[in-house]
C-alpha cells in the first residue's frame, strides 16, 4: 500500500487491490508456463533417451514430436494390485536415477510457499467462492508448513529428479506386452524422493479422494522392496524398510498442502468448472487427520536413530 501511495501519489483502494492481485496471478503463470517449457524442452529430452515416455522424434521452437503410446491409462484401483504396484516401484527406481543437468535444489518447499503467498491474497467475485475461501486459516496453514518442513529436513530424505504427480492418469500399460509407461512430466522437478513416493500413495485414492484406500503399511512395504532392490527385494533390509516407510508417510503430509494450496489457486484462475475450494478442504482435512499419527511416526525414528 505504502509502495502505492509513494510511487503513484494516490489512496489504496479495491481497484488497486485488484489490479495487484491480477498482476501477482500474471507472475504465477508466468512462473507456471517457464517451468513448464523446461521440462517438456529441456529435461524430456534426458527422460525420453532413459526410455520414459513416448519417443522424442524431435523438438522444434516451442514445440515437440513424440510417437505414438500404444497402452491404456491406468485406473487408481490398478496401482494397489501387487504386480503393477512392484512395477511401478522398480521404474520408478531408475526415473529417480536419471540425471538432468541445470540446479539440483529440491522444489518443494519454495513452490509451497509461492503457492502460500498467492493463495493467500485472493479476492472472489463470487459470493459463495469467497465466503468459503474466508474459512481457510492461512494463518494456520502458515504454521503447518513451517512445522512440517523443520521436520522433514531432518529426515534427510534423498533428492532425486521427481515426477511429482505419479497419479493412474499419468501412467499406461501395454497389457499385452506388459509393459509399463510414465507420461506427463510437466511437474518434474529434483525433489526429494519421500515426496515423490508419498505423493503417489495419496493417488491411490482416486479422483474421488476415497483415502480409506491408501496403502497399508504391509503394500507400501511391498513397493519399497522393489523400488529399493528391484533384482531382489526380498533382501532389502528392515531398517531400509522403516526409514523409506517414514520418509513416504511424512512427506505425504506434504503433498496434502501442496495440492491444497494448489486447488484454492486454481478456484481463482482455473476456467474449468470444478469445485477446487471444495478439493482444499478435502486435502487440508486429510492433512489434519493424520498428522499427529505421522509427525509421531516422524519424531520417535529421529530421537532413535540419534540415540544409537
Amino acid at each position: 500500500m505504502e509502495f502505492v501511495r509513494r510511487n503513484f501519489s494516490t489512496e489504496w483502494s479495491d481497484e488497486w487491490q485488484g489490479k495487484l492481485i491480477c498482476f501477482q496471478f500474471i507472475q504465477l503463470l508466468s512462473f507456471l508456463i517457464i517451468h513448464l517449457l523446461f521440462v517438456e524442452l529441456h529435461a524430456i529430452g534426458y527422460l525420453s533417451a532413459a526410455g520414459f515416455g513416448a519417443k522424442l522424434l524431435g523438438v522444434f521452437g516451442n514445440g515437440m514430436v513424440q510417437s505414438f503410446i500404444n497402452a491404456r491409462t491406468l485406473t487408481p484401483s490398478d496401482m494397489k494390485m501387487p504386480k503393477l504396484a512392484a512395477e511401478i516401484a522398480k521404474q520408478l527406481r531408475k526415473f529417480h536415477q536419471v540425471e538432468i543437468p541445470g540446479s539440483k535444489e529440491p522444489q518443494l518447499w519454495i513452490d509451497i510457499f509461492k503457492f502460500f503467498e498467492k493463495a493467500s491474497t485472493l479476492k472472489f467475485d463470487d459470493i459463495e467462492k469467497q465466503k468459503k475461501y474466508k474459512e481457510i486459516s492461512f494463518e494456520e496453514v502458515h504454521n503447518e508448513v513451517v512445522e512440517l518442513k523443520e521436520l522433514t529436513d531432518r529426515l534427510n530424505s534423498p533428492v532425486v529428479f521427481a515426477h511429482n504427480d505419479l497419479l493412474s492418469g499419468n501412467l499406461m500399460l501395454n497389457d499385452d506386452e506388459g509393459k509399463l509407461y510414465f507420461i506427463d512430466f510437466e511437474y518434474g522437478s529434483y525433489n526429494y524422493r519421500g515426496f515423490d513416493i508419498g505423493n503417489h500413495f495419496n493417488e491411490y485414492a482416486g479422483y474421488d479422494c476415497d483415502y480409506s484406500l491408501y496403502p497399508t503399511k504391509d503394500e507400501q512395504y511391498h513397493f519399497f522392496r522393489h523400488y529399493l532392490a528391484p533384482d531382489k527385494p526380498n533382501e532389502v533390509s528392515d531398517q531400509d524398510l522403516e526409514t523409506l516407510y517414514v520418509e513416504a508417510n511424512t512427506f505425504m503430509l506434504a503433498s496434502h498442502l501442496y495440492w491444497a494450496l494448489w486447488a484454492s489457486i486454481q478456484a481463482k484462475m482455473s476456467p474449468i468448472d470444478f469445485d477446487y475450494l471444495g478439493y482444499y478442504f478435502l486435502r487440508y482435512e486429510e492433512y489434519t487427520k493424520q498428522k499427529e499419527k505421522c509427525l509421531s511416526l516422524a519424531r520417535s525414528y529421529l530421537s532413535a536413530s540419534r540415540d544409537e
